[in-house]
């Protein structure tokens, strides 16, 4: 990238921050419009797609070969607290409550899906679900708050099967599906971001999907009893192809992210928005230029959002329905906390944050 696109980027994210991040500066510190991606020092090349940002100075990342992190200090230092003998689990994404708690859900086929809980900033890991089901495969979780989540696995004899607890990870049990619509005929979600699954408020959650013949969102009211799904405009139809990751500001307007993982294909639509809790979707105008796996709000506002994925980083201002791509770094997911923090993880150990300069 060079110097003049450099200060595009930085200027572009800047301005979005300069209207949504109402947080104030800390003491001594000079509020500024230029902002951008910092890469933090991780001392590991795992690739991170899960990612959970919970202040300024608190972030978890887990990924590859049963790789966790956890900052407490902006950044600055990373401490491995992977779980012993976790060296063969594959993690996909993870959520925190804070610098203690945290829960992390490792992917794959039959027992390889897992979930794992710390109370001590990973000091000490407890196993809290095993999956025994050989069809199941678990992807993403997303938790309400402290106490009730859910987690969700590709579809078990035609239907996604939810998993719940309602003791902050302590424990769970796999839903009824009565409630739950059919799956397409190779539908599946993505385990890529973390995203697959989110939550907005204290009952509403949305599952994303690709792999059949539409790119659906399924709604769920009240914590994952019962569900409807709606087709996206996002392209699908093979299994590479589909809704990658979600993010809703709250439980009526949400935006959407895809296409087409491949490097060698390109991905039309990337991208659409909903204004109406996801009962319908509408293509973005002018959407990511390419796959995008990562979707986050940034916080204090009501119109800017950040998308990520391989190469690169987009900015929306007006809630999704225009993106610019404002960096070119690698990343495969992001999240940002309500006191004005962002921060993105991907491939070969990338953390970043997005700090004033």
């Amino acid at each position: 990238m060079g110097k003049t696109r450099r200060m595009m980027s930085v200027g572009l994210i800047g301005a979005a921050l300069a209207l949504t991040l109402a947080a104030p500066a800390r003491a001594g510190e000079t509020p500024t419009a230029a902002a951008g991606w910092q890469l933090t020092p991780t001392g590991t090349d795992a690739r991170f797609r899960g990612l959970a940002a919970v202040d300024r100075s608190t972030a978890w990342a887990a990924g590859s070969r049963g790789t966790v992190l956890r900052t407490t200090d902006g950044g600055r230092s990373w401490r491995n607290v992977s779980p012993a003998g976790a060296g063969e689990l594959e993690f996909r994404d993870v959520e925190a409550f804070d610098a203690r708690r945290a829960v992390v859900l490792a992917i794959g086929e039959g027992e390889a899906s897992r979930v794992l809980r710390t109370e001590d900033g990973g000091a000490t890991w407890t196993e809290s679900f095993r999956n025994t089901d050989p069809h199941a495969f678990y992807d993403c979780m997303t938790f309400f708050d402290r106490r009730h989540g859910l987690a969700m696995s590709d579809p078990v004899d035609g239907k996604y099967r939810i998993l719940s607890t309602r003791d902050g990870g302590r424990s769970w049990q796999v839903l009824p599906t009565g409630g739950m619509p059919d799956a397409l005929p190779g539908e599946a979600g993505f385990a890529a971001s973390g995203q697959c699954l989110v939550s907005a408020g204290p009952r509403d959650v949305w599952l994303a999907t690709g792999g059949g013949a539409t790119a659906r969102v399924l709604h769920s009211a009240d914590r994952g009893l019962t569900w409807t799904a709606t087709t996206t405009p996002i392209p699908a139809g093979d299994p590479a192809k589909g809704v990658f990751g979600l993010a809703f500001r709250d439980r009526t307007h949400g935006i959407a992210v895809g296409g087409d993982y491949r490097k060698d294909q390109p991905s039309p639509q990337a991208g659409a928005v909903t204004a109406d809790a996801g009962r319908t979707w509408r293509p973005s105008a002018a959407p990511p230029p390419a796959y995008r796996s990562g979707v986050a709000w940034l916080p204090h506002g009501k119109s800017a959002a950040l998308a990520v994925g391989p190469t690169g980083t987009d900015l929306t201002t007006d809630g999704g329905r225009t993106w610019r791509t404002v960096d070119t770094g690698s990343y495969d997911t992001v999240d940002c906390t309500a006191d004005g923090s962002c921060w993105a993880s991907g491939e070969k150990g990338r953390i970043a944050r997005l700090t004033r300069r």
